[in-house]
């Protein structure tokens, strides 16, 4: 399992390049050396916290999402199937009540 600078490590290098920055970028933006984001992104270095701060509004993020740690395969998956039913289950339910209201406003009309 990862630790906390490992973790924040990931999460800083996936979300700066998800965005399209380079390092050199994101350190200008934070007002760091691209040097020292390197040393944050290889788990060398933690920021403090007014550095994590400016590095989060940097990559237009919450400063948590920097914290986050991964879930299991599994459990992302388990995640995703309940998402997708939920999802299904209101379009489905939607639809239903759709059918429903033009089938009263044609009887409507027929009476």
């Amino acid at each position: 399992m990862d630790n906390i600078r490992e973790t924040f490590a990931r999460n800083l290098r996936e979300t700066r390049r998800k965005i399209g920055l380079t390092q050199a970028q994101l350190a200008e933006k934070a007002e760091v050396s691209t040097h020292y984001i390197a040393l944050i992104e290889l788990a060398r270095n933690i920021p403090k916290v007014e550095t994590i701060e400016r590095i989060a509004n940097a990559l237009n993020c919450e400063i948590y999402d920097l914290f986050i740690m991964p879930l299991s395969p599994a459990i992302e998956m388990k995640k995703l199937q309940e998402s997708m039913i939920a999802e299904l289950k209101d379009i489905v339910k939607e639809s239903v009540e759709e059918a429903f209201e033009q089938e009263r406003k044609r009887q409507k009309t027929l009476k």
